[in-house]
Order: structure tokens, then C-alpha cells, then sequence
């Protein structure tokens, strides 16, 4: 079964919910668990593995996707554990960092759906 540009949006809010988490952390709204930075427990990783990869592992921008999550989730976490030393406003500077990798997830994204959806 193939893509369709609504499996996209899904995904593109799937990262809009790991952000938003992320910040709620950083301001102290939420704790952090350690499922938020697992890529295997991430819901846009999980979609990748389960339903893109499965259809699309040979494209390019299937391996970059993965690659840029694990980067973000990485960022994410290491954004955390500043936060929980007491390096609260670089924590929170660093966020741009992670907007950085949204921002290359969502370049990754338009390419596959352009080349699977049409």
C-alpha cells in the first residue's frame, strides 16, 4: 500500500509532538523519560520502521530521515541533561538546534512524498 500525503501530515505532527514535549521539559511543565529520546519508542521512528521502510528502504531520503531523527533525538536529549545541571537557558537556546533538524527532516519529508505521492 502506498503513501498518501495524509500519512505525511501524520508524520509532520508526530514531530511537532516530539518537540513540543522536548520543550515542555525544558520549562519545567513535564519530566523527561527516557522514552521521549528512544527511536524505537519515538512515534515518527516507529512510522518509519513500520511503514515507510518496509515500502521505500532503498530511497535516499528513507536512511537520511532515520539518520536526522537519531541526530535530533540525540540533540534532544543532550538539551535535557543541561537542563537537569542547572544550564537551564542554554538549554532552552539550544532548542534552535533541534529546529535545525526539524527544519532538514521536513526537506527529507516534501522530497519522499514528492517521489511516492506524486
Amino acid at each position: 500500500m502506498a503513501l498518501s500525503t495524509l500519512d505525511f501530515q501524520q508524520a509532520r505532527i508526530k514531530q511537532v509532538l516530539f518537540k513540543s514535549r522536548l520543550r515542555s521539559v525544558l520549562y519545567g511543565v513535564r519530566e523527561a523519560d527516557a522514552a521521549l529520546f528512544s527511536l524505537a519508542e519515538n512515534p515518527f521512528g516507529q512510522w518509519l520502521s513500520t511503514v515507510v521502510k518496509p515500502l521505500y528502504a532503498a530511497r535516499p531520503e528513507v536512511r537520511a530521515l532515520e539518520q536526522t531523527l537519531q541526530a535530533t533525538l540525540q540533540a534532544g536529549q543532550s538539551l535535557v541533561q543541561q537542563y537537569q545541571r542547572g544550564q537551564i537557558e542554554e538549554a532552552r537556546t539550544g532548542l534552535s538546534a533541534v529546529n535545525t533538524y526539524a527544519d532538514k527532516m521536513e526537506e527529507l519529508l516534501q522530497s519522499l512524498e514528492k517521489a511516492v505521492v506524486g
